[in-house]
């Protein structure tokens, strides 16, 4: 019985002290179907940010942005969720201080962003107008980073273009006032998939932003790859398993590379923590992307 506690008690140490302190640095290699020949594009994804003290401090941040920095990515992607609050934060960092230490990233095809539920869910003004900006984006562009909602960007490599795009939160709103427009949770969201997808103007390959992953099943054939965050892969994971995963679609999209008739989905698993200051299983991670390499 003696060595079952201090079992228990050495990973809950390890899980509450060592586990949410790490950082890796996850790779992956994709050519989806019809992706043009010699386009090939290495991506930096950092999704999950949960800034607060003393887990995420602004000191945190800006070496994660030093690490994604190092990478030589040809553009950063933030996936949302830079603030968070729980029980255990002592104290919630201004927008404006983690929104300048992001503004530090470099790549030369830019640094492009969209917000999660938790920048939307932690402005209580913009809850109860049920209507944004919330103050995180404003800090954001402020910094000089530019924030998607249902937008599209069209660039190019070496001549060779593609698309950015960005959707709008899923779970933006978590009192709606519209059944119709809610989910099964209650969230309602601002995404607007078909708007967004309008905008693209040639057939030149679109990667897709979407905090949530839950839109994924949605997500046409026209775009190549969607890109998420948001689950943190579980966080918390025994053997695989999962037990709590924030998705209508329970572990389908919990995290890594999701392929669906030809269609591709990669899950990050997260930097910061939200509920309880753990990890499990699934230590924080900046994810690259290599397209067509």
């Amino acid at each position: 019985m003696g060595s079952f506690v201090a079992g228990g008690v050495g990973l809950g140490g390890y899980a509450f002290g060592i586990e949410p302190w790490r950082l890796g640095v996850s790779r992956y290699r994709v050519t989806p179907p019809e992706w043009p020949r010699g386009l090939e594009l290495k991506l930096a994804v950092i999704a999950d940010i949960h800034a607060s003290e003393p887990w995420m401090s602004v000191e945190r941040v800006e070496a994660i942005v030093e690490r994604a920095n190092d990478l030589n990515a040809d553009a950063v992607l933030l996936l949302g969720d830079y603030t968070t609050r729980h029980r255990m934060v002592h104290r919630t960092v201004p927008d404006v201080e983690w929104a300048r230490a992001l503004a530090r990233l470099r790549a030369p095809l830019g640094v492009h962003a969209v917000l999660g539920n938790h920048d939307w869910w932690n402005d209580r003004d913009a809850q109860m107008r049920m209507a944004g900006p919330p103050s995180c984006r404003t800090a954001m562009e402020r910094a000089g980073l530019r924030v998607y909602e249902n937008d599209v960007l069209r660039l190019e490599k070496h001549g060779r273009p593609f698309w950015i795009a960005g959707l709008g939160d899923q779970w933006a709103f978590y009192r709606s006032r519209d059944r119709r427009r809610a989910d099964r949770f209650g969230y309602q969201g601002v995404d607007d998939l078909p708007g967004m997808l309008a905008k693209v103007t040639d057939d030149a390959p679109v990667i897709l932003m979407a905090h949530e992953p839950d839109i994924f099943p949605k997500v046409p054939s026209r775009v190549s790859l969607t890109l998420s965050g948001h689950t943190h892969g579980g966080q918390v994971q025994f053997f695989g398993y999962a037990p709590v995963v924030p998705s209508r679609y329970g572990s389908r999209f919990v995290y890594g590379h999701v392929v669906e008739d030809d269609r591709h989905l990669i899950i990050s698993g997260g930097l910061g923590c939200s509920g309880l200051p753990v990890r499990f299983g699934r230590p924080p991670e900046i994810v690259v992307v290599e397209l067509g390499a």
